[in-house]
């Protein structure tokens, strides 16, 4: 079996869950040694450079090269964040193992593009929809709080008009229009009247846009650290223990914790960044959704009108549905 994921923080979050239930597993991970566990959790990015330097071009998967890594072919391939499927390194995979049997997981099923997944999976398992996990008490209860309609803010946000290769805002365009002082501020003074002192997560635009509010929130005295692409592995990892000790309140990102991201604390979502994607949308909200002790209810700041995009959470795992219904 290899379970396998598109990040470092989803293939430890992974790793500690297999362990906590008692299973034996590997890791194929770059700079990792490899061991012989039937179970194996796996780096795309790993994986990819292996099949690219050591699998032929004609598809035939060499017994030698699998073998001297220690490893067995897989004859279940379990797709994490499945969404991502679509994917030249992950179609690769079911191009070298056909035989192997595919599960993907996500909680979003759709993509910008509106492409499908049928030439990936045959069958689609919906769960039930996210109102129901909140009664059941399996989500959090959660108030959502926007900026209005007619507000400058929102009228920054409609100004946007480029795009870019993915089909979302053009992140030049929205870096120039939104990171700006006033929009940073105005991003301080609502987790100053509504959310002070709560453990949260922002999502910024870019590297620029992150820095920028991680030094204003600084600058108020907000424990707060910023993390993107370029945060070495050992940084983030040691935020994030930080963070979940109590030692840092904030953490400001850029596309980091929008997937997986599993910290039930997490007491307030901030949305700096525009999106025309739902997934984004859900996933960046869903990481405030998680159950905990010690949290009555999860607060979400958009500061961009996304509800007006794609409403709210619970009215968007509805879209969501008829979406899946499209694509399969």
């Amino acid at each position: 079996v290899w379970i396998v994921a598109h990040r470092v923080e989803l293939i430890e979050q992974i790793s500690r869950t297999l362990t906590r239930y008692g299973l034996p597993h590997g890791r194929i991970v770059s700079g990792a040694p490899v061991t012989d566990e039937s179970v194996q959790v796996a780096s795309i990015q790993t994986l990819a450079s292996f099949m690219k330097n050591h699998i032929s071009k004609d598809l035939k998967v060499e017994s030698d090269a699998i073998r001297s890594l220690g490893l067995q072919k897989p004859g279940l391939l379990v797709i994490d964040e499945a969404h991502h499927s679509p994917a030249k390194s992950y179609r690769r995979l079911w191009e070298l193992f056909p035989d192997a049997y595919k599960l993907g997981m996500t909680a979003t099923p759709c993509r910008l593009s509106r492409g499908g997944f049928t030439a990936l999976f045959e069958t689609l398992l919906t769960s039930w929809p996210v109102s129901r996990f909140i009664e059941e008490g399996r989500l959090a209860l959660f108030d959502y709080l926007s900026i209005r309609p007619e507000s400058e803010a929102q009228h920054r946000v409609d100004s946007l008009s480029k795009r870019g290769v993915d089909g979302d805002y053009s992140l030049k365009e929205m870096g120039a229009v939104m990171d700006c002082p006033e929009a940073i501020e105005q991003l301080y003074r609502s987790y100053k009247e509504f959310v002070e002192g709560k453990k949260g997560i922002i999502y910024a635009i870019n590297r620029a846009h992150s820095r920028h509010i991680c030094d204003y929130f600084q600058s108020h005295g907000v424990r707060i650290v910023a993390i993107d692409s370029r945060t070495p592995s050992s940084e983030r990892r040691e935020y994030v223990e930080r963070y979940a000790r109590g030692e840092i309140d904030v953490m400001v990102n850029v596309d980091i914790f929008s997937e997986g991201f599993d910290c039930p604390a997490v007491e307030f979502i901030q949305l700096a960044r525009p999106t025309l994607s739902l997934s984004k949308y859900l996933q960046q909200v869903g990481r405030g959704l998680r159950v905990h002790p010690a949290k009555v209810r999860t607060v979400i700041l958009d500061q961009v009108g996304l509800y007006r995009q794609f409403g709210l959470p619970t009215v968007s795992y509805t879209h969501l549905r008829a979406h899946e219904t499209d694509q399969y």
